[in-house]
């Protein structure tokens, strides 16, 4: 038996950034399996301090 691959579903309009409100682009996944949603602007502020801890940073530009 193959483990089950857990995805998470894709951003929406719905989603917002967990500083500002604005519409959420990126999502950081925390090793606790928790996540952080950021818009563009938030999301490369925090980025690479992210990346260090050992959270995976998804979408963005």
């Amino acid at each position: 038996m193959q483990p089950e691959t857990l995805t998470r579903p894709e951003l929406t309009l719905t989603d917002r950034c967990d500083r500002c409100g604005a519409a959420a682009k990126v999502r950081a996944i925390l090793p606790s399996g928790g996540e952080l949603l950021f818009c563009n602007h938030h999301g490369r502020a925090h980025a690479e301090k992210l990346r260090e801890s050992g959270v995976e940073v998804q979408g963005g530009e």
